[in-house]
Formats: structure tokens, C-alpha cells, sequence
């Protein structure tokens, strides 16, 4: 009797965690952008609820719409350059700026998923993303660099490896980065293969 109610517990909890972990994240965000615009004093938050969430995804669609009229053009990149040459304010603001871009941008760098043989042994692999095809200008002639996501993180690593070690993978970036984010878990959407030679 007690492993059947445990069994059921078990089961109920695969459902109702990832809901409610979700709601409670969706509901978090919502306030605390809410209480940045301090729409919990103009509005009632049961009738508006997440309104900030809304005014900031304008504000920031009219900034890029912004971005195409010429004379804010030039006025993004006065404000970019300033920020650029601010000691200490300026590895921050281009770290962050380049990575937006590697994921969003034009220039996006994210879009190369690749496997790399960190060691002598060909059967373990790293998965990763090709961001540099050279070295050279760091000293580094023959080397490349691969980015690789940590699994349930926000962060990852470079590495440095020659170029050799890298295969490019047949698969999309997407599913790649899906992959190595939920550690393997993630239900795929095709098959994954490490194409021969580069």
C-alpha cells in the first residue's frame, strides 16, 4: 500500500514540479519587472498582471525600430562607443554586448555546432560551438576556438584546441545547444551526427 501512494507520489511530483516551478518563474519575473516600472501603484496588479513584462518588450522593439532611422542610428553608436571606452564599464558592456549578439545578432556565432576531442582518446567528445576559424592574431597559428555551454547553467567555456580535434556536427544549433543546456535529457528532434573530417 505504502509503495503504491509513493509510487503515485513520485509520479504527481514529475507533473506538478515542472508546472509549478514554471508558473512560480513566469509569476517572479513578471512582478519584479512590474515593480521596476512601479505598475503596482498605478495599476492593481489582479487586473494588470505582468503589464511591466509588456512595456518593456515595446520599449525595446521601438529601440530597435529606432536603430534603422538614421539619425538614432548614429546616436546608438555615439552611446556604444561611449560605453566601449569607460574603463571597467567597458568588459562588461562589450561582454555582453557581443554575447546578445552571438545568440541574436546579425553576426550571429552560435550558429556552428561542432564536437571536440579534448584528449587523446577519439571517443570522447565535447560538444560546443565553433566561434573563432584562427588564432593567429593571440599567437595561436593551427588553434581554434570552441565555446561550450555548461548544462543547466548560464555560463560555459572557451576552449583553445587545434583545429584537428574539431568535427562539425549535422545538426542545428538549436537542438545542439537544447542538448548540452538540459544535460542530454532533452527530448531530440532528429538524429545527431559528427560528420567526417571538417
Amino acid at each position: 500500500m505504502i509503495q503504491i501512494v509513493v509510487r503515485n507520489f513520485l509520479r504527481g511530483l514529475l507533473i506538478v514540479a515542472p508546472i509549478a516551478a514554471t508558473v512560480w518563474l513566469i509569476f517572479s519575473t513578471f512582478s519584479a519587472i512590474d515593480g521596476w516600472f512601479g505598475l503596482d501603484e498605478v495599476f492593481d496588479r489582479s487586473v494588470v498582471p505582468g503589464a511591466g513584462v509588456l512595456l518593456t518588450f515595446a520599449a525595446i522593439t521601438l529601440v530597435g525600430f529606432l536603430a534603422r532611422v538614421i539619425g538614432v542610428r548614429w546616436l546608438f553608436r555615439q552611446l556604444d562607443a561611449v560605453f566601449a571606452r569607460v574603463p571597467l564599464v567597458k568588459i562588461l558592456y562589450t561582454a555582453i554586448r557581443d554575447l546578445t549578439g552571438a545568440f541574436v545578432g546579425e553576426r550571429r556565432r552560435f550558429d556552428r555546432p561542432v564536437a571536440v576531442t579534448p584528449t587523446s582518446d577519439p571517443e570522447l567528445l565535447l560538444l560546443g560551438f565553433l566561434t573563432r576559424e584562427g588564432l593567429d592574431e593571440i599567437g595561436l597559428p593551427g588553434f581554434v576556438s570552441v565555446y561550450v555551454p555548461q548544462s543547466y547553467n548560464f555560463s560555459g567555456q572557451v576552449l583553445v584546441v587545434p583545429r584537428e580535434r574539431v568535427r562539425p556536427l549535422d545538426a542545428g544549433s538549436t537542438q545542439i545547444m537544447k542538448f548540452i543546456v538540459s544535460g542530454g535529457v532533452a527530448e531530440s528532434t532528429g538524429p545527431v551526427a559528427v560528420a567526417e573530417g571538417r
